[in-house]
């Protein structure tokens, strides 16, 4: 091991996309939108599609800055460099505090998925194995990763897109149904309305929409491990937030119409009780499998994300020295670890409160998301401050209605935030971010690297 070694540039464009991919469509599409089904009915696509144009403006502003300035920990160095250490160092490290709670939403899921085939064994010895197994993963080399990543999303891809046919199917010709009748599309407005919480429903399920997306902006992290950052990251950037709202539009539209929206509890991946509620027992067993996968891609994508920000952050005298080691296949070995003992948290949470763990966690990553979208913005905006007339034409992939697009989005952020702590069962997680963002800023003060840096 080396402290001296740098990442190896070994990802390719193929890599980034499906990444981001796998990021982004995971536990919070598999599992948490059943919680936002419930919480606005069909307006929830509403909710998706409004929430994913604001991801959107976030993630062209990440690009725009990756393209013109491609560095390992993306973001963390951005606000750094442009709002001051202090942004860079709460950035930097409330992003690997949303990595962590998003990875042990993702393990917790993992073992209510495993639970539906062993109900015998308890949830947290699935977790606790799942953790092992996504560490051992990411001490591998990078290429080896990215590979993996590749062929885990493109098959939660493919069950989607297959899905989605399924249900055409059931909707227009009765394929699979008892009596052959297609379903249409009656069950969105047939079961108190396409309203039926009016529009507080749809505000309601806004930040559970934004929790789906959260780990999308992984895709600035891989900045620098690409072999052609300027080319592969417009194409990923451009490619994912369509094919995002596709998904998670397209299947939850499918969803209710094949069954009414009340039936789709948290109980399991509402995907695998969409076949159960047809009947088509061998379906739900393969869709099973599928969200299985699943969800060891997004704790996949995770780790490595938090991982790469912790090993930006130590090069900032931010973080311990020993998370620079470097392993002879160009692993930051000590960061990987680092994350697998937070995950043991999920261990501990699914022994003591298994049936609330779930809920709690998703809002409190939704926090840590949402500030970190807000930060990416700030120091997007801080960028462009600095830069000439002439520099900002000549910048290679531009966010598009720059300043309005940004304000937008901010807004939105904004928004979620304090509705976050308007429903009475996320406002602990309020309170949970708070408190997360005042020990950073005892900690900044206790550091030396904030003496050294004034």
């Amino acid at each position: 091991m080396s402290q001296n070694e740098s990442l190896k540039r070994h990802l390719k464009v193929r890599h980034i996309r499906f990444m981001a991919l796998g990021s982004a469509i995971g536990t919070g599409l598999f599992y948490g939108s059943s919680e936002a089904i419930q919480l606005a009915g069909p307006a929830v696509l509403l909710a998706y599609m409004v929430a994913g144009a604001a991801v959107f403006v976030v993630m062209r502003a990440l690009g725009e800055m990756a393209v013109h300035h491609p560095v390992a920990g993306s973001f963390g160095r951005y606000a750094s460099d442009y709002l001051g250490p202090f942004a860079g160092f709460v950035t930097g490290w409330t992003y690997c505090f949303e990595m962590v709670i998003v990875a042990i939403a993702d393990v917790t899921a993992f073992g209510f998925y495993m639970s539906s085939w062993f109900p015998e064994v308890a949830r947290w010895v699935w977790v606790l194995s799942v953790v092992f197994f996504i560490a051992a993963l990411n001490l591998l080399s990078v290429r080896v990763f990215g590979e993996l990543e590749m062929w885990l999303s493109a098959l939660k891809v493919a069950a989607i897109i297959a899905m989605i046919a399924a249900g055409c199917a059931v909707i227009v010709w009765g394929v699979g149904t008892s009596d052959g009748v297609p379903t249409g599309i009656s069950n969105l407005w047939e079961h108190g309305g396409l309203l039926p919480f009016g529009w507080e429903g749809v505000l309601l399920a806004l930040p559970l929409a934004m929790f789906s997306f959260g780990g999308i902006e992984v895709i600035g992290i891989t900045a620098g491990e690409t072999d052609n950052p300027r080319k592969a990251l417009p194409k990923a950037v451009n490619s994912v937030p369509f094919r995002i709202l596709i998904f998670y539009v397209g299947t939850l539209f499918v969803l209710m119409s094949v069954q009414p929206w009340q039936q789709i509890g948290s109980d399991g991946s509402p995907f695998v009780g969409m076949f159960e509620h047809l009947g088509i027992g061998w379906a739900a067993i393969a869709f099973n499998v599928i969200v299985i996968s699943a969800s060891l891609s997004a704790i996949n994508s995770d780790v490595f994300g938090a991982g790469r920000m912790m090993y930006d952050l130590s090069r900032q005298r931010q973080a311990p020295r020993s998370f620079q080691s470097i392993s002879s296949a160009g692993i930051p070995w000590v960061t990987v670890a680092a994350m697998a003992l937070a995950l043991l948290v999920g261990v501990l949470l699914n022994y003591l409160i298994p049936d609330r763990v779930f809920e709690v966690i998703a809002s409190l990553a939704t926090f840590a998301t949402l500030w970190v979208w807000m930060a990416i913005l700030f120091a997007h905006m801080a960028m462009r401050r600095r830069l000439s007339a002439e520099e900002r034409g000549e910048l290679e992939f531009p966010l598009f209605l720059y300043p309005a697009s940004s304000i937008f989005a901010l807004l939105f952020m904004v928004l979620a935030i304090v509705l976050i702590g308007y429903a009475a069962d996320t406002r602990v997680a309020l309170y949970a971010g708070i408190g997360w963002l005042v020990l950073l800023g005892i900690t900044w003060r206790l550091i030396p690297a904030s003496k050294s840096s004034k």
